[in-house]
């Protein structure tokens, strides 16, 4: 990685930019594969299906079949990693679950918000040459655990038409209803409007590449929900003279194997740092099957040392990263100055593979700077949160007489109107009972 020292400010929203295709180009594309599968449905998406993945494709849903035999291809050892996986991850999104808390904000006014399962919800899981079973874990658990009554899942097949075992092993054990082979923008498009075979859904989540987050925010136009402009993977790293840099270097990659278009940033304040770095990168590469492609992103990447692991923090949180690594001696106290990540790991030995695969955090996450406005996904991102009110004679009559002031300066008589009547009646109602109240 070619190592920048103590850039400008100026220069700090080129070094920021990610690795992206023109955007008009991915929407003109997009928005023409959604339009035939808008008109077409099954024909349209199996003519890109069969274009980009499998040439002899006929049909997308995955038979039962072969769904129950995948267990049969996968290691004992493999499966019980994933149930290692499932039991923390459940921990973790079990533990966010809310209570109803009503509150009276006013004598007789009483507010509270419950929350109310997403009923149809699609999870793409990207596939190819990393199929990311792990992606299935991390969207059909908290799906489930919100009560979502229709879970389906789409992936691409690979040449040959199969879906990896793992996939299908895993969308079985977490409940996905269920499985369509088909990946791409047109697994988002079949999934925005729905097809005969696809059904359509109320929300989408899944990671992909630029392709496919585009394909999401054009469904979110079409009006279908979803979970965040989760794309091409990414991480930062802020790290010190106490730092590992063999450990440094194995994270760097373990993003940059993800595919050409992700990207890896290291912070320092010390060069001598980001110098044993990029040594440890060096030797570590050629050990890696995918060392192609991490080559190519260690091309769009860079370290950049600063002369104080504060001005890191300010460039960390001006980048926004999917993943930040603080391998640094104080993590915790560093940490506290963290505005905007998608996930943070603290010290040398929390690794960022930990959160993809079997901590228990969810490692859908915002990439591409998204992590300054948008959350990873979490219980929330499954369910809908109801606000409710009640309020009883006295409640509206505490409140009443505000909201029709309110009201008239607003010029929305009708709402004055609404409150008004009830008003009368309650007066009128406690005027007879007044009147018929023994005289003593």
């Amino acid at each position: 990685m070619k190592i920048i020292s103590n850039p400008s400010l100026r220069r700090w929203e080129r070094l920021a930019q990610r690795p992206t295709l023109r955007q008009e180009k991915l929407i003109k594309t997009v928005q023409k594969i959604f339009s035939e599968i808008r008109k077409k449905g099954d024909k349209a998406v199996l003519k890109y299906s069969t274009k980009f993945d499998y040439p002899s494709q006929i049909s997308f849903p995955v038979e039962k079949e072969i769904i129950d035999k995948s267990s049969d291809a996968l290691s004992e050892q493999l499966k019980r990693a994933i149930d290692l996986a499932k039991h923390n991850i459940e921990i973790f999104h079990l533990a966010q679950r809310e209570e109803v808390r009503k509150v009276e904000t006013t004598k007789g006014v009483f507010c509270w918000r419950e929350s109310r399962p997403i009923e149809k919800v699609g999870i793409y899981v990207p596939g190819g040459s990393a199929p990311l079973f792990s992606t299935v874990l991390m969207l059909a658990i908290p799906a489930k655990i919100a009560g979502c009554k229709e879970i389906i899942l789409c992936t691409p097949p690979n040449g040959y038409g199969e879906i990896h075992p793992a996939i299908l092993y895993t969308a079985n054990l977490t409940g996905v209803n269920r499985i369509f082979a088909v990946g791409g923008a047109q697994a988002i498009g079949a999934m925005t409007f729905g097809t005969e075979s696809i059904p359509k859904v109320d929300k989408i989540f899944g990671p992909g590449n630029q392709y496919v987050t585009t394909a999401k925010m054009v469904a979110s136009l079409y009006g279908t929900a979803i979970d965040m402009p989760a794309g091409p993977s990414e991480m930062l790293i802020i790290a010190d003279e106490t730092c590992n840099p063999s450990f440094v270097a194995a994270d760097l990659l373990s993003q940059a194997e993800h595919g050409p278009d992700s990207q890896v940033i290291l912070l320092s304040n010390n060069k001598k740092v980001a110098k044993e770095v990029n040594e440890k990168l060096e030797e570590q590469l050629f050990a890696l099957p995918r060392k192609e492609i991490a080559e190519e992103v260690l091309k769009n990447s860079r370290a950049i040392v600063f002369d104080t692991l504060e001005e890191c923090m300010a460039f960390s949180n001006f980048y926004a990263p999917e993943h930040l690594i603080l391998a640094v001696e104080n993590p915790n106290l560093l940490a506290r100055k963290v505005v905007n990540a998608g996930s943070v790991f603290l010290g040398n030995y929390s690794c960022e593979s930990a959160g993809d695969y079997a901590s228990g955090t969810n490692h859908t996450l915002p990439t591409n700077g998204y992590a300054k406005a948008y959350s990873g996904v979490s219980l929330d991102s499954f369910i809908k949160k109801i606000t409710f009110q009640q309020l009883s004679e006295e409640g509206l009559l505490q409140i009443g007489p505000a909201i029709e002031v309110m009201a008239e300066t607003e010029h929305l008589y009708a709402h004055k109107n609404a409150v008004t009547l009830r008003l009368g009646e309650i007066m009128s109602k406690r005027l007879i009972d007044n009147n018929n109240e023994p005289n003593i």
